[in-house]
């Protein structure tokens, strides 16, 4: 249930000078997020919205937040910039959005590792990086609004992931700082594998303030798309460039149908032919184009980043991952949903080619390569015509029997049935240690139930 007015008033009045707002046109705006991709999740969460937004400006005012909140009972809602797409931001029952946009510091800069604040737009982390001829080792392709923090906590890999792996593997992320919701709350420091107690976990368990990442050396990556005819010939090229070793920082491939959606590339994506969109090392384009030849593919493009923004054209990051969806959305809204799938190992394209003539025009391909504790991980965000959420699940269905993929559903709130990450006994007892009255984030996890809250009082 929404926070009495009473206890909202106490809790604001606790605040102090802390900012706050209860205009009705910022809550509507900070309290959603992409989930509006699944028509699934629109009916369910349109209309759901804070009855206060607070924008702390340092841990110490993140602190004064969740004591008011552990004194009072109002439920909290951790936001960076409001692009994940299951609803993570998205209050169930009222209560405060917690915006940490203006927590945005980087604190230390050293080789191979960045030390910032949780609420830096990744974007901004990169700019400050650069200056030490470094950058992330990974990033989401909606880094120009996302934070730190929000990828951390809502997100599993990206671009980079072919190189880097995904999130939760080992070196990406090896300390967060977080506070705790309870009066008074306290500071907890994770380091190495205790990080898997909050990565992935909607802010459930602990306001993440603080956090490190990976770096790696700064490259003058080439944005280039190459293309072949036929989808299977482009899924084989990126296989064996990834087994190759090329040096790429992205490997993204899309098929011929949604080329329409790439308008500002019409001349080097066109409809009759499928794609490739990488990020390659200057120095390992030589074998680039010749594998391409190979594989009876051209190249159509060769850019730097800053001959694309003269020319007005998207950067390679913005091609691919979850940006696919996005550009069809864009273009032809109501008309798509999307999946994410997780291929089995080892990867066959033939199955790709099976699922594609036997779902005809309802599904268009896309797959990312990447890897996963080390080893070689196909996954796909393919876009799937909507009709209805039966229609969906026998999809669904359909992957995982059939096919033997995992779907992780983009169509559910909370983490377990999403599939990314189980919640066992350790993450469990973490959240009682970090929420013991289960304000955060209510709703968005299955693992914890009412009866498991510390009665306050």
């Amino acid at each position: 249930m929404p926070v009495t007015p009473q206890a909202l008033s106490d809790f604001r009045a606790d605040l102090g000078a802390i900012r706050a707002y209860d205009d009705p046109r910022q809550l509507e705006a900070r309290s959603k997020d992409y989930y509006w991709y699944s028509p699934i999740l629109s009916r369910q969460l349109d209309g759901k919205c804070a009855q206060l937004l607070v924008m702390p400006e340092s841990e110490s005012e993140v602190m004064a937040v969740a004591s008011a909140a552990a004194r009072h009972g109002v439920p909290l809602t951790i936001r960076g910039g409001g692009t994940g797409n299951y609803g993570q931001c998205v209050p169930l029952d009222g209560g405060v959005v917690l915006d940490l946009t203006r927590l945005n510091m980087v604190h230390e800069i050293r080789e191979g590792r960045v030390i910032c604040d949780a609420g830096i737009r990744i974007a901004a982390l990169e700019q400050a990086v650069a200056e030490s001829g470094q950058m992330l080792t990974m990033f989401p392709s909606t880094k120009r609004q996302a934070t730190l923090g929000g990828f951390i906590a809502g997100g599993s890999g990206g671009i980079g992931s072919l190189r880097h792996g995904v999130l939760r593997d080992d070196g990406n992320v090896s300390y967060i700082r977080l506070v705790t919701v309870e009066e008074p709350p306290r500071i907890i420091e994770l380091h190495g594998s205790e990080i898997q107690k909050v990565q992935h976990a909607y802010g459930t368990n602990g306001i993440i303030t603080r956090l490190d990442f990976a770096l790696c050396p700064m490259r003058d990556w080439q944005h280039v798309i190459a293309l072949f005819d036929g989808y299977a010939d482009a899924l084989r090229f990126a296989l064996v460039a990834q087994d190759k070793g090329l040096d790429c920082y992205l490997l993204t491939v899309v098929e011929r149908r949604m080329a329409r959606f790439y308008k500002r590339l019409a001349e080097a994506f066109p409809s009759d032919q499928d794609g490739v969109f990488a990020m390659v090392a200057p120095d390992a384009m030589p074998g680039f184009e010749s594998l391409v030849a190979q594989h009876g593919g051209q190249i159509s493009q060769c850019k730097t980043l800053p001959q694309l923004e003269a020319d007005n054209q998207p950067p390679a990051w913005e091609c691919g991952w979850n940006h696919t969806t996005l550009q069809a959305l864009k273009h032809e809204p109501g008309v798509w949903s999307y999946l994410q799938v997780a291929y089995p190992r080892p990867f066959d394209p033939d199955l790709v080619l099976r699922q594609m003539a036997r779902y005809g025009d309802e599904v268009l391909m896309h797959h990312e390569m990447a890897r996963m504790s080390g080893e070689v991980q196909i996954f796909a965000i393919p876009l799937v015509r909507w009709t209805s959420a039966a229609r969906m699940y026998g999809i669904i269905a359909e992957f995982e029997s059939l096919d033997g993929c995992i779907i992780y559903d983009p169509h559910v709130v909370t983490i377990e049935e999403g599939g990314m990450k189980d919640i066992d006994t350790e993450q469990i007892d973490f959240k009682r240690r970090a929420d013991p009255y289960g304000l955060m984030n209510p709703g968005k996890t299955t693992g914890w139930t009412p009866d498991m809250a510390r009665k306050r009082g």
